[in-house]
């Protein structure tokens, strides 16, 4: 695992070990930021169940001016710590340790430019977070949410949160879904 691209340009990353992280693939995450290159420098950045922080580095690494990084598993903090230390990118990085859920409501911006959410697959977590976010005044209509999710998900329920999934990015066994407030939507499939 490693940095793609940008100014950490080639550095590795390292992971947390066990079956309880399972970091973005190399060539899933160049597609991603293949797809959003043009949104994210200058960007707000969160990294929600960050697991080793790679796609949030990602996000630093292509011009974000901060990165929210979110985890619960002490394990996954000090390998997001270690890896924003060796890619230096301590001051432009927000290390939450905690739930997702109350981590929310610990980020302070205005504005939070792209939210990219990577849930254990088949897991509450993944609604639950999607419905605290339509809560949350820092996602704005602007706001892109990516979720990285199983290919079978089913994102039906965002309609009535008053989002709208406007991509999807299918992989061999995942895929990423973009969301946005509902009044932004038109839909492509990939």
């Amino acid at each position: 695992m490693r940095v793609i691209a940008g100014t950490a340009r080639r550095l590795p990353l390292v992971a947390p070990e066990g079956l309880d992280c399972r970091p973005t693939q190399d060539r899933i995450k160049e597609t991603l930021f293949n797809i959003i290159q043009m949104d994210v420098p200058g960007c707000v950045f969160a990294d929600l169940c960050a697991g080793s922080g790679g796609i949030g580095i990602e996000a630093l690494s292509r011009g974000a001016v901060r990165a929210y990084f979110v985890e619960n598993s002490q394990s996954a903090v000090k390998c997001i710590q270690e890896n924003i230390h060796k890619t230096k990118f301590e001051d432009r990085s927000v290390v939450l340790k905690q739930d997702v859920l109350s981590a929310l409501r610990a980020i302070h911006e205005k504005k939070v430019d792209i939210v990219f959410l990577d849930p254990p697959y088949a897991s509450p977590v993944q609604r639950r977070t999607l419905e605290e976010l339509s809560r949350m005044p820092w996602v704005t209509e602007d706001t892109m949410i990516i979720v990285e999710a199983a290919l079978e998900t089913d994102f039906g329920y965002t309609e009535e949160l008053g989002f709208a999934v406007t991509r999807e990015k299918r992989y061999k066994t995942q895929k990423h879904v973009f969301i946005r407030r509902a009044d932004q939507s038109s839909f492509r499939e990939e």
